[in-house]
């Protein structure tokens, strides 16, 4: 059992919030850290999507007034959205006596319908937490885990898988289920196989300013229907847009986000590649692991931190820009290479971002100065010092 980082702070939110919601695409660990709850206080799981679940609720609040002096889990509770008023006046009846620790812990794969209804009944009421596939620091330290994990990707089924192979069956399953069941549940009126084809699209435009128009002429379909489609995706935790860097910043910058796949593991399955052999060798190598550090550093910024990115039309850039609450602002590039070398335009772009500290990762080696203010260091190390 891997024991997920986010354990504690749920633990804590559990004791302030009368509600929380723990979101995260399907298969991250969600139901697994809520089940690990059990060992530690009266819990009671309801799976919203058993039909044995529903029929029990045919009167629900009869049957959730039971369990007033225990955590109940809501597994998928956007399968059910009629619960959430009940919900809120339950909430509502036990704060008038004065408690005020968690009485439900939502759970929900589908983070656009699930905070457009929370956010209409349980206002004031629920605290909402992001559990993202596993992070390199929530493994065992070993080196060839970085290679595994950047190549397998985070969701425990597919980096736990016994070999490649495996692994990248795992991640054909699930593309399948989403483009398959999940998206077309949600509305979408394309066929699967022109989905499967969004994502294939996507994959081979990793780290890229994806033109949604000519993405729609390849598919067939209308761009503002793209765009769509990629919001779903984005909502639904398998798509990351990175946006681009504004403050001050004249018309000289390049506006639109940058687009990744967040798990690089359904990354590899979507580009083909079933092997970290085939990955080395081909073109989307580099926009990988570029979008694999940017995905495992956003996941350990500290509350208030913005992350973007920055590009000129002149080509300057800088592959990830974290500004603090402060103000204050880093300036990161990724390169998958043990000697980085400093570029005239990485000193530009920290000039004219303001940065207060520049860094080039890179996969591992000792950290050491590149120059006054900028140092080339592991991901890992860089990870801990967040």
């Amino acid at each position: 059992m891997i024991r997920r980082s986010l354990h504690t702070e749920l633990q804590k939110r559990l004791q302030q919030m009368p509600a929380v919601a723990l979101l995260g695409s399907r298969q991250v660990g969600k139901t697994t850290l809520a089940k690990g709850l059990e060992l530690e206080k009266a819990c009671h799981y309801l799976d919203l999507e058993r039909p044995s679940t529903l029929a029990k609720l045919s009167d629900p609040e009869l049957y959730l007034s039971q369990f007033d002096d225990a955590l109940v889990i809501l597994d998928e509770i956007q399968r059910v959205p009629e619960l959430f008023p009940l919900l809120r006046s339950l909430i509502d009846d036990r704060r008038s006596r004065g408690e005020r620790t968690a009485q439900f812990l939502i759970l929900g794969s589908a983070s656009a319908e699930l905070l457009q209804q929370s956010s209409e009944t349980l206002a004031g009421r629920i605290s909402y937490l992001e559990l993202t596939p596993l992070n390199l620091l929530e493994l065992p330290q070993p080196a060839e885990n970085l290679s595994r994990h950047w190549f397998r990707g985070g969701y425990p089924e597919s980096y736990l898988s016994t070999d490649d192979d495996s692994s990248m069956q795992w991640c054909e399953d699930f593309l399948l289920s989403y483009t398959e069941r999940y998206l077309p549940q949600m509305g979408t009126n394309s066929t699967p196989i022109q989905l499967r084809r969004l994502c294939s699209m996507l994959a081979h435009q990793q780290g890229s300013t994806v033109n949604m128009s000519q993405l729609g002429n390849s598919l067939g379909i209308d761009g503002k229907t793209v765009r769509h489609y990629v919001d779903l995706l984005e909502g639904l935790f398998l798509v990351r847009r990175l946006p681009a860097w504004s403050r001050n910043a004249g018309k000289r910058l390049v506006k639109t986000p940058k687009t990744y796949i967040r798990d690089t593991g359904l990354l590899h399955r979507l580009a083909g590649l079933f092997d970290l052999e085939a990955l080395l060798g081909h073109p989307v190598c580099g926009h990988s692991w570029e979008g694999y550090c940017i995905e495992q550093i956003i996941q350990r910024l500290p509350s208030g931190t913005r992350a973007s990115h920055y590009r000129t039309h002149a080509g300057a850039e800088v592959d990830l820009v974290l500004e603090d609450a402060d103000g204050s602002c880093t300036a990161i590039e990724i390169k998958r290479t043990l000697s980085p070398k400093l570029t005239p335009a990485f000193r530009e772009s920290m000039a004219t971002l303001n940065a207060t500290q520049g860094y080039y990762i890179t996969p591992e080696g000792a950290p050491y100065p590149l120059a006054d203010k900028i140092e080339a260091i592991n991901l890992r190390d860089f990870l801990e010092q967040l």
